[in-house]
């Protein structure tokens, strides 16, 4: 008998980032904040939560500390690639929360950095090259998986 996250894979991942402050330093990673001191202003969480939450990421591969100054010791804090391949996750994340908390106005929009137009977000089936709705999405164990044998 499996447990749960060897079985499920959001279980094992919520088993890393599945907590509010988690997701929203994750969040203030990727738009560039970078410090302890300017995380705990943004965030106005406590220095005891952020430290453990930051150990907590770093010790998962999912961020880098990378030292600014050496006394005291003070880190900045980037994402790894394992930490970067979290963003369409927010993504979806913030999309939802726009969709049913936003009023239909959205306190942030992100844009595409080139040419500045609003970003969506779908599931792409790479063999017929079409969007796929969630009523359109089935399952299958791994062992079918085509992707498997590829790895």
């Amino acid at each position: 008998m499996h447990n749960k996250s060897q079985s499920c894979s959001i279980d094992s991942t919520l088993s890393v980032i599945g907590d509010r402050w988690t997701i929203l330093i994750l969040r203030d990673l990727f738009r560039g904040v970078r410090r302890f001191e300017q995380l705990r202003q943004d965030l106005g969480i406590a220095k005891n939560i952020l430290s453990d939450r930051l150990s907590k990421l770093d010790s998962a591969g999912i961020i880098v500390q990378r030292p600014y100054q050496s006394n005291p010791i003070r880190n900045d804090y980037y994402l790894t690639e394992k930490g970067k391949d979290l963003s369409p996750s927010l993504i979806a994340l913030m999309h939802w929360g726009d969709k049913w908390y936003a009023d239909g106005n959205p306190p942030t929009i992100l844009t595409h950095a080139k040419c500045g137009t609003a970003l969506t977000q779908i599931t792409l089936c790479p063999r017929c090259d079409i969007q796929v709705t969630p009523s359109e999405i089935a399952s299958r164990p791994s062992e079918e998986s085509p992707l498997k044998a590829t790895r």
